[in-house]
């Protein structure tokens, strides 16, 4: 290699951050590699709103070799790590094999779907991970409809949806499917004496676990005045094609059950023989492997001290996989000579929460805003830290906002579901 390869497996929030500051401090030097499965970054928080019908899934799908100039992108999913003869293993698209060799290597592969062992779930619900199954939510949800408009004996379970997790992704999920579904079903009158009924299910003691307690009280609120039903300590004790058996012992029959209990650690990672806790690999304060000087690792995938927080790793969010993917930039540079290393040490700025319609809640450093107010910072939080489409966004929204909710389906779901316990969606065989 004439000049020194730095791949990135993955390219999520830490990887996409990654190759972007490489390209920029290197200006050429080096060789900058991502190996994705998708051409795309695919900025996960506006998923949501693919599903409900609100944005197009060009809007969150930023291009690669478009944003990120210079980089050599690699299609596949990388399946073996050999840090010992420094070389990367994948299979392309279209079942090509191949390696790559590196001298400096980022795991930044993310997060993939968590499974709980409940009896049904793996084979009837719903997964949440990628625009494949945004968009074939988004049609299952009205093809429910216009099911349940024709068929009197079954309306009422397709006519109930029932999502399981109340965190960041379920509780979005819930608010955007509710409005998707409200707006449809308005066109249909004989469903009039039969509204959509959704469920929001988690085991926590509050929507939003983990977040502050007035950011979740508000989404409460919201979710509550739009009908849906927020249950707390409960979950799904078995599901079937039926429907769903919960914790509590009652019955809901329902064709629609949608897994959002949360992430666990890209599974490539665990049989690198690198250090790991909790199934993330284990990393200094500089975001090397212990041990392996040449081996960097930020996002879900990694196991980073937190430096505010002693004895404690860094949650898995976007926040922090952005600015740890900068941070392993900025040191791979430092390691050839170019700036000085930097430890990893970051505060989060709060969070953002899109409720649909005029609804959000918010705490911008810690402020807790709510209502119209709070949608708007959620919009121009995410126009900023889209890297590209944000024009074709916002005329989405402004779409949105003016008109009503698209109410065709396009045909997916006469293609077999992803299945929930896919590590990449995007390549998943639905055949």
């Amino acid at each position: 290699m004439a000049r020194p390869r730095i791949v990135i497996v993955g390219a999520g929030f830490a990887g996409y951050q990654a190759a972007r500051t490489l390209l920029r401090r290197s200006r050429g030097a080096a060789e900058v590699v991502v190996v994705n499965p998708t051409d795309y970054f695919l900025y996960l928080p506006l998923l949501p709103e693919v599903a409900g019908g609100a944005l197009d899934p060009r809007d969150v799908s930023v291009p690669l070799q478009d944003t990120l100039p210079g980089v050599r992108l690699v299609l596949g999913e990388v399946d073996r790590v050999d840090p010992h003869a420094r070389m990367v293993s994948y299979t392309g698209p279209e079942g090509n094999t191949g390696n790559l060799g590196y001298h400096r290597l980022v795991l930044a592969a993310g997060s993939v779907t968590k499974l709980l062992p409940i009896p049904g779930v793996a084979d009837h619900a719903h997964g949440f991970r990628g625009v494949p199954e945004a968009l074939y939510l988004r049609d299952h949800l009205i093809r429910q409809i216009e099911l349940a408009d024709a068929a009197m004996a079954e309306r009422r379970a397709r006519m109930t949806f029932v999502v399981v997790g109340a965190g960041y992704t379920g509780t979005e999920v819930a608010a955007q499917g509710q409005l998707l579904t409200a707006a449809i079903a308005a066109r249909h009158p004989r469903l009039r004496d039969t509204p959509p009924c959704w469920l929001l299910l988690d085991t926590a003691e509050q929507v939003l676990p983990g977040m502050d307690a007035t950011m979740a009280a508000g989404a409460d609120k919201v979710l509550r005045g739009r009908g849906i039903d927020v249950r707390l300590g409960t979950s799904v004790q078995e599901a079937t094609a039926d429907g769903v058996t919960l914790t509590d012992g009652r019955q809901v029959p329902s064709r629609t059950l949608i897994w959002c209990v949360g992430v666990r650690p890209d599974p490539v990672v665990e049989n690198a023989g690198l250090p790991m806790d909790e199934g993330r690999v284990r990393v200094d304060a500089h975001l090397r492997v212990p041990g392996f000087p040449d081996v960097y690792a930020c996002g879900d995938a990694a196991a980073v001290p937190d430096l505010h927080n002693p004895g404690r790793y860094t949650p898995m969010t976007a926040q922090h996989a952005v600015r740890q993917g900068r941070a392993v930039a900025h040191n791979i540079a430092a390691s050839y000579g170019i700036g000085e290393l930097r430890r990893y040490r970051h505060r989060d700025l709060g969070f953002v929460v899109d409720l649909g319609g005029w609804q959000a809640v918010a705490n911008p450093l810690h402020v807790p805003l709510s209502g119209p107010l709070a949608r708007a910072v959620t919009r121009g939080y995410h126009l900023t830290a889209l890297p590209s489409n944000r024009l074709r966004t916002m005329a989405d929204w402004l779409f949105t906002a003016t008109t009503s909710r698209p109410g065709i389906s396009l045909g997916l779901v006469d293609k077999n579901a992803i299945p929930l316990d896919t590590d990449a969606p995007e390549l998943a065989d639905r055949s």
